[in-house]
């Protein structure tokens, strides 16, 4: 469920949950889900930040100190949170042609799994299940996943990672051929007496050590095995740094090839609107339909 393209950000793909031919639907679904004007972008940070908010009350729950307190409060506000978060569902539902099609999408499962363990927790026996009503209650840090859909740079970072993914796949199929290598002959130095009973251990402790985060639950005792760690260690630095690099890289080409127009917000008079905005990057005003020349 991504949010219309702006000026300031590449073109996004346009919800195929039907827009609204017009009436009180048409503006509904404007505010939800493409509008950059003063409306849209005061619901949007209404939603973030009662997500934000909603999610310290499920972190605070489960402190038994606050919750023993304060648990009636707590439940209040999670009550609260869970109608406008219902709400905001069948609004979204509601303003759609196609609310089956946005139901079953990752942000429509999404918004549900928000707000079910709630309703499935009050009718759920605590006494006899009170495990399974503190697993629902913990389910509700999905809400997290919504702050995606109104964060712009979400969705370039994710251009940029679909585009470099098979990059990042050859990049990761050296390293696991190198994990391989190095667990096996780190299986055959070491051996079971120093912790390395298997080749895939071996392998376990070779991503740990080019990974950099050292547990330390499995070390090499051998001056042979401890050069090879050390050979594995170096290694590591290129891994972190390698993948980062390759995203980098294509997000700054797709700074550079972004086609910028002469388009003129008719309110403000600002120009430099890219082909796929409808909304001024300014003051949020719908731009006129772009004319290709």
């Amino acid at each position: 469920m991504n949010r219309q393209s702006t000026s300031t950000a590449p073109a996004a793909p346009q919800p195929h949950f039907g827009r609204p031919d017009s009436g009180w639907r048409l503006r509904l679904y404007t505010i939800i889900f493409e509008a950059d004007t003063v409306a849209g972008r005061r619901f949007d940070l209404s939603l973030i930040a009662a997500i934000l908010f909603s999610i310290l009350v499920v972190m605070l729950d489960s402190v038994h100190a606050i919750s023993q307190p304060y648990g009636t409060l707590i439940d209040t506000l999670e009550w609260a949170f869970t109608i406008l978060f219902s709400i905001e569902y069948l609004a979204r539902l509601a303003c759609v042609k196609r609310p089956l099609q946005y139901a079953t999408s990752f942000f429509g499962i999404i918004d549900l799994l928000s707000v079910l363990p709630t309703y499935l927790a009050f009718f759920i026996p605590e006494v006899h299940l009170l495990l399974d009503v503190r697993i629902l209650r913990l389910i509700r840090i999905f809400r997290i996943l919504k702050l995606t859909m109104y964060v712009q740079e979400y969705q370039v970072l994710v251009d940029a990672v679909r585009a470099s993914r098979r990059k990042i796949m050859v990049f990761l199929s050296i390293v696991m051929m190198v994990v391989l290598v190095m667990g096996t002959l780190m299986y055959v130095v070491e051996g079971p007496d120093n912790g390395f009973t298997s080749i895939p251990k071996a392998m376990y402790w070779a991503i740990v050590t080019m990974t950099t985060v050292g547990y330390g639950d499995i070390t090499p005792h051998t001056e042979f095995g401890k050069a090879i760690a050390s050979v594995m260690m170096l290694l590591g630095w290129g891994v972190l740094a390698v993948p980062t690099g390759i995203v980098t890289a294509e997000m700054t080409t797709q700074r550079l090839t972004r086609v910028v127009t002469t388009r003129t917000c008719p309110n403000c008079l600002s120009e430099g609107h890219e082909p796929g905005a409808q909304y001024c990057k300014d003051c949020g005003a719908r731009l006129p339909p772009y004319q290709h020349t």
